[in-house]
């Protein structure tokens, strides 16, 4: 039988990941000695590693394909197919900014006023080329943790650190003089697993579900019911992603109308259909929106 040999982030990105897996129709259990989860697909046979390692072991094809963050892939400069951008602005999905920082009392306010001074990172290799690409020369050091407070310390000039809302980095006493990269989870392949016809068509199985699983995140569907007279009068009111589905009901002046929408306008919507004669209106979860 075929197998599609799948890497799974170990660390921040593994809850959201499995999440998503078990919505887009995977469920994947993971032991807590095991770095081998089972899944509910013969297929595909799960390894756990650690995100800043994936791209890496799929580039050298340990792995046919692996979820991971865009800025690790930049990291480790790796040769792979980018198969999808899984982006969602869900807690635990949410893109992260990596940024350049320095202390909140500092006189740098630019890029160029790190001419010589020393940068501490867990993102070496990145930083290092961004700042050649600037025509700025710095001393970039690896921060094993506790990235913040080597600027407040004095053991570096600036950080490059990873934030989502920047609010650690303030209660650090730091200041984000440079927005330096956007940062999201990525599905990747194997270069010649890209090239294996079987191998591809089951890496784009799981693209398509994951990107499926995430749309349905933030949609919901939508049913009524609505006398005809009032039926344009709705219709006009229902945000879609393609034309409503409308359906006669049974020997009445009435119709069934289905559709899907945004999570986000639910709230102000529904009053506004009521007001507009639907009844009977019923709002469901989505898992997949294809």
């Amino acid at each position: 039988m075929n197998k599609l040999k799948l890497g799974i982030p170990k660390g921040s990105l593994q809850k959201a990941t499995l999440e998503l897996f078990e919505r887009a129709g995977w469920k994947i259990k993971v032991g807590e000695r095991s770095y081998f989860p089972s899944i509910n697909d013969e297929e595909i046979e799960c390894s756990m590693c650690r995100a800043q390692e994936m791209s890496r072991y799929v580039e050298n094809g340990t792995l046919d394909a692996g979820l991971t963050g865009k800025d690790w892939i930049l990291e480790n400069d790796s040769q792979v197919v980018v198969v999808a951008d899984l982006i969602y602005s869900k807690a635990s999905i949410r893109p992260t900014k990596w940024v350049l920082a320095v202390a909140g009392d500092s006189p740098i306010k630019s890029i160029e006023d790190l001419e010589g001074k020393k940068i501490a990172t867990e993102l070496v290799n990145f930083t290092k080329r961004y700042f050649a690409s600037q025509g700025v020369n710095v001393v970039v050091e690896f921060s094993w943790g506790a990235t913040e407070a080597k600027v407040v310390s004095g053991l570096a000039d600036a950080i490059v650190e990873v934030t989502e809302t920047g609010t650690t980095l303030r209660a650090h006493g730091l200041k984000i003089i440079k927005e330096l990269m956007i940062s999201y989870p990525q599905l990747i392949a194997n270069l010649k697993s890209w090239e294996d016809p079987w191998k591809r068509e089951k890496i784009e199985q799981l693209a398509l579900l994951l990107k499926g699983a995430l749309q349905g995140y933030h949609m919901v569907g939508l049913k009524m019911n609505v006398p005809q007279q009032k039926l344009e009068d709705v219709i006009r009111l229902l945000p879609s992603l393609n034309a409503p589905t409308i359906s006669p009901l049974h020997n009445q002046k009435w119709y069934a109308i289905e559709t899907v929408v945004n999570a986000k306008v639910v709230r102000d919507l529904i009053p506004k259909l009521m007001k507009a004669g639907a009844e009977g209106i019923i709002e469901y979860p989505l898992y997949k929106v294809i």
